[in-house]
């Protein structure tokens, strides 16, 4: 692949799964560090917001882990928040590159133990109803969602430390009588999809970083 500094954020995300930064690899889970992640969010055209995430990987080593190697390789740059209900969840995830989002979906990894609950501000990989199906999207809890979600295995991975009132300002992609984004669409066809029938309906990531 040539110099990483010259590379494209798909092809550094490609990187990562063919062993450069590597998939959730057990060895490391130990001794990796707490650290915080910043979202610069297109709200709306005319708003845009700061979110912080601080990731504790004592409480879900494999999902911490798996969620630094996709912000290191700029994967969720651009990803809309496809699935917005209010009083649930905000949840995001699927690459504007189809190419890139079927690499990662299909490199799922194992679940953590839920040791901390699903309350308002907590952030967790979202899954399948099947065990050891975790990936790439996640979401944000807008209320105490711990009776319904923490007995189906959803570990949450960080919480919001900074920006909940971002989070709380982001188009909402469902409600009644209103469906959102057809999720195996937006698989196959990534960004484009949501630009024909989404445009300026959903917000979007710019940019997530590490920040500390």
């Amino acid at each position: 692949f040539g110099s990483r500094r010259h590379l494209s954020p798909n092809h550094r995300c490609l990187i990562s799964l063919l062993g450069g930064a590597g998939p959730s690899r057990e060895g490391s889970l130990a001794a990796m560090a707490e650290f915080t992640v910043e979202f610069k969010i297109q709200v709306n055209p005319s708003d845009t917001g700061v979110v912080q995430i601080r990731v504790h990987p004592e409480w879900s080593p494999r999902g911490a882990q798996r969620f630094r190697e996709l912000v290191e390789c700029k994967y969720y740059n651009n990803c809309r928040w496809h699935r917005v209900i209010e009083g649930f969840i905000a949840q995001m995830g699927i690459a504007a590159d189809p190419e890139v989002y079927a690499k990662w979906a299909n490199s799922q990894f194992k679940d953590d133990p839920v040791v901390q609950k699903n309350t308002r501000g907590m952030v967790s990989f979202a899954k399948r109803g099947d065990p050891d199906t975790r990936s790439c999207q996640i979401f944000v809890n807008y209320a105490d969602n711990s009776s319904s979600l923490d007995e189906l295995g959803f570990s949450p991975i960080g919480e919001v430390i900074q920006g909940m009132e971002v989070i709380d300002r982001l188009q909402v992609s469902e409600r009644k009588g209103q469906p959102g984004p057809d999720q195996a669409e937006l698989k196959t066809r990534g960004n484009a999809y949501l630009d024909e029938a989404f445009r300026d309906r959903l917000s979007e990531i710019l940019e997530a970083t590490i920040v500390a």
